[in-house]
């Protein structure tokens, strides 16, 4: 069973090794090995039993280590780093080859960003190589916001595992890429379109599903928990049913069933709630999870992409 603990040098003497770890993050924890190092990208496809055409994000503690392994670092793309780094943003951007096809599941772009949390930064920091690192969970599950949620999941199959406490996001990176001088999001997440479009002005959205994704995040079905959870119209909810809603109360389930995101419509809480609450009411005896969408605004947007993903299986 993997050692839960904060030794940043024991976390670099497994990823030095080859091995993999578990690495917290603000947005979720990650799956973490040695990008450079084409076994232990494999050891994390493998724990994960995730599928080789999904590809990776890579984590690097600053742009100067990023440059190293990118060929172009676009005017927009410079914009948007300076803006939310370190802070849950992914940019898709040309690699060289010293990123291998096996991280990017054969696509000439990478997936790169620099994590908002002190013990990521630190251990990156200590590494001369960059880590690949997708979230720290069975594929397709619910992501982990937590070092416990990585052990109950993955301890058995890794040595160790960083803990850095609650993820304050939440949910997982916004992914962005250029086409021909255009902003391209591929993947909602904790840094909102508005934020975005802030700085670089009007973006694309382009987050439809594939089995052929252009970035990490983008397959239909992702995210879910192992009951069966739909969107639908909660008054019909029973008492056998858990709810997930934005800040309503429902009468017809009971208290214990029922979890709400944020009282206050606080999308920041909202968010840092998600995936735990899919958690707890996912070990609840209950036969099915229904949960309401939230406007589609802000991090609402993001909240309700996993939502989607988790409930289109039903």
């Amino acid at each position: 069973m993997a050692h839960i603990g904060t030794d940043i040098n024991l976390a670099k003497y497994w990823l030095t090794a080859g091995n993999v770890v578990g690495m917290p993050t603000e947005t979720v924890y990650g799956l973490a090995g040695n990008a450079f190092n084409d076994d232990a990208v494999l050891r994390i496809f493998q724990v994960k039993n995730r599928p080789h055409f999904d590809p990776l994000i890579v984590h690097a503690d600053s742009l100067a280590k990023i440059a190293q392994f990118v060929t172009d670092f676009p005017r927009q793309a410079r914009q948007l780093a300076e803006a939310f780094w370190p802070g849950p943003l992914t940019l898709l951007l040309p690699k060289t080859a010293a990123i291998s096809d096996l991280v990017t599941s054969g696509l000439d772009t990478v997936a790169v960003r620099i994590p908002q949390h002190p013990l990521a930064l630190r251990l990156l920091a200590a590494l001369d190589f960059p880590l690949a690192a997708p979230s720290a969970n069975p594929f397709g599950y619910i992501s982990p916001t937590s070092a416990a949620h990585v052990a109950a999941q993955l301890g058995a199959q890794i040595p160790y595992i960083l803990d850095g406490g609650q993820s304050a996001v939440g949910i997982e990176s916004t992914i962005v890429g250029f086409v021909s001088g255009q902003a391209v999001v591929y993947r909602l997440g904790g840094t909102s379109v508005e934020a975005l479009e802030s700085v670089v002005g009007k973006v694309q959205v382009h987050t439809h599903s594939t089995s052929n994704p252009a970035a990490p995040g983008m397959l239909k079905s992702h995210y879910s928990p192992r009951k069966p959870l739909f969107l639908s119209n909660l008054a019909t909810a029973q008492a056998n049913w858990g709810s997930l809603t934005f800040s309503s109360v429902l009468a017809n389930v009971p208290m214990a069933h029922q979890r709400i995101l944020s009282p206050t419509q606080s999308y920041t809480e909202a968010a840092k709630h998600l995936f735990g609450y899919l958690r707890q009411l996912d070990d609840l005896p209950i036969e099915a999870i229904y949960a309401e969408l939230l406007p589609e605004e802000y991090l609402g947007r993001a909240i309700n992409d996993r939502l989607r993903r988790a409930a289109a299986d039903h």
